[in-house]
Parts: C-alpha cells; structure tokens; sequence
C-alpha cells in the first residue's frame, strides 16, 4: 500500500499552480507531485527551481490537449488526486485570437477527464474562475448563479467547467469545481494588472489603467487560494462547485494609487488608455458556501499586498527577463504606448 499520495497538477508551472506545489511541500511529508505543463508563455521553470532536486517532484513537459502524454502519466505515476490549472488565461490575448484558449481551456479538460474516467482517481478539481458569470452591478454571485461569459476566455472556462460537471453527472467522476476571483502574489506572469503595474512603477514606466479605473475586482492572495483548493478537495462534497473570494473589492483606480503608494511612487505615472472591449464592469463572489465548511483565508488584504510588492523588489532578475523580448513587443503593440 502506497503511503505517499500523488497529485498530477497540470499547468503546474504557472502562476497559481507553481505556487499550489509549494504550498503541498510545505504542508505534507507524504506527497509526490507530477508537473504536467506545455511551458508557453506564462509558465515558467524557475517558480519551482528549489524543487528540482526533490526525488518527490517529477516535471513533465507536454500538453493536456495530448492524450498520450496524459495517459501516460495515469499508467506511469498512478495519481490519486488531478488538479487543473492548465489554461490559457490573459482576457486580452484571448480578445486578439481565442483559438488556442478554446483548445486548452476545454479540449484540455475533455481529454483529463476522458483519462480519468479510463483509469480512476480519487479526486478531479477543476479550477475555474469568477468570470465565467460575467458582471454585476450589485451583490454577490452564488454558486447557483447563471453563468454569462463575457469575452472569449471566460467562454472557454465556463466550458471546460460545465464540461467537468458533465463527467460528474453521466460518469459518476468524482470532480469538485472551484471559481476564485482574482489572484495576486508571488510568481505572476507581468501581464496581469498588480504584477504589470508593480514592476512598472519599480522602473519609473507608465502604468496603462483602462478607460475610467472604475472596473471593480475582488482579490484573493493566491496563498488563500492554495489553501481553499486544498481544503476543497478534502472537504468538499463530489459535483459540486465552490466560490473562492478574498473579500477585498476594489476599483482599479484604487488599487493602481495604492500600489504607487508602496512603490513610493507618484500618481503621474498613471496613463489612461482606452478601455478594452467587453471589459466586464463587476465581479463579485458570496464564498459563504465554502466558509461554512470551514475554510477561512489567512491573510489581510493591505498585508499581503505589501509582501507582493516585496517579493518584486527582491526577484528584480525574475520578472526582468520576462519582461524584454517578446513580451516588450506584446506590451508596446498592445497599449501603443512608448516605454
């Protein structure tokens, strides 16, 4: 009998993911941990860099969208708990060419979930966000909310979501369906709004806010949401979806002032561009489903936005690679601004 439990997380080497692995290392002993990731763009080797000489973490570079490569895996590694994060996730990119988020952020969920349902495991969580319900103007969603995508990347999640519930409902899979709000925290890929505009403002660059910066978003540290993926997966009950909000909903006006305050930045460096295209105006999650289970985040809002704003001073190596090349191109053509 197999002491160490195995968790295949795919997507394992992005932002939330890479920071979920470290946060099982941290919390278990008995634990094995297969990495399943494409590495493109947002997934980056050295967030798990500590890791590369524990026996217990195995990488594998591949797609979810190839069904070999994951079967593979299930023969190979015999995981007992799946957790996806493999996705394509930037609004924009997915506005100029949704084609490869359709690919991963559904076909990538069919092909899991057809691996599971021909070789078993104890648990299958797909992580989905809170813009699969689109805006509101006023109180919270529920779990129990219609979903109403909208832009093609929220589409392609409340996709892959509903398509995991499917497998529930026809095959008896044991999924459990998270939606977090948005996350912030260590490890960011620098095209997401906290992570552009800290290093933005750390090297004295505009900091690009969309139309009026009255958009308002929840934020949840991305350490609170390891937590409740993890809480989820033990506590939660088989079909169903649970809310993952940080509680903590702001104007992007208000978050852009506060960051520059931590920076010891000025407000001159905020640059008005035009606002995107169904640019949703409000998110908002009542997470009281998942809190009454028991699981409560840790960390205080203004706390854990200055340990993100110190974790960017410190890994200035980290984020400045990420941001030349490619991704200067990306950036100067996307907000047609000079750097």
């Amino acid at each position: 009998m197999r002491n160490k439990k195995t968790y295949l997380v795919t997507g394992g080497a992005g932002f939330i993911g890479s920071n979920y692995i470290h946060y099982l290392f941290e919390n278990y002993q008995q634990v094995k941990v297969v990495n399943l990731d494409k590495l493109t763009y947002a997934g980056n080797p050295e967030n798990l860099a500590d890791l590369k000489d524990n026996p217990d973490y195995i990488f594998v570079k591949g797609d979810i969208c190839d069904a070999k490569i994951v079967n593979d895996i299930f023969v190979k590694f015999k995981p007992d708990f799946l957790i996806n994060f493999a996705a394509e996730s930037h609004v924009d990119r997915s506005i100029g060419d949704a084609e490869d988020f359709i690919r991963t952020d559904m076909y990538g969920v069919y092909v899991l979930l057809e691996a599971t349902r021909k070789y078993g495991l104890e648990r299958f969580i797909q992580i989905s966000t809170d813009e699969v319900y689109g805006s509101i103007d006023s109180g919270s969603f529920t779990e129990e909310s219609p979903l109403k995508p909208g832009n093609p990347y929220s589409a392609s999640k409340a996709g892959g979501d509903r398509l995991a519930y499917s497998y529930f409902n026809t095959y008896k899979l044991p999924v459990i369906i998270t939606r977090a709000s948005n996350n912030y925290g260590p490890f960011q890929y620098p095209e997401k709004l906290i992570p552009l505009f800290v290093t933005n403002a750390m090297e004295d660059k505009p900091l690009p806010l969309y139309g009026d910066g009255k958009n308002v978003r929840d934020w949840l540290y991305v350490k609170d949401h390891c937590k409740a993926i993890e809480f989820a997966l033990k506590n939660g009950k088989l079909g169903e979806v649970y809310n993952i909000a940080g509680g903590s909903e702001m104007e992007n006006i208000e978050i852009t002032k506060l960051i520059l305050r931590l920076t010891g930045k000025t407000e001159s460096l905020i640059k008005p561009v035009a606002d995107r295209i169904g640019h949703d105006r409000r998110y908002s999650l009542n997470a009281s489903k998942l809190k009454t289970l028991g699981w409560n985040q840790e960390h205080a809002f203004k706390t854990a936005m200055q340990e993100t704003v110190d974790w960017y001073k410190k890994n200035r190596q980290w984020w400045e690679v990420l941001k030349s090349g490619e991704y200067l191109e990306y950036y100067k053509k996307h907000y047609k601004m000079e750097l």
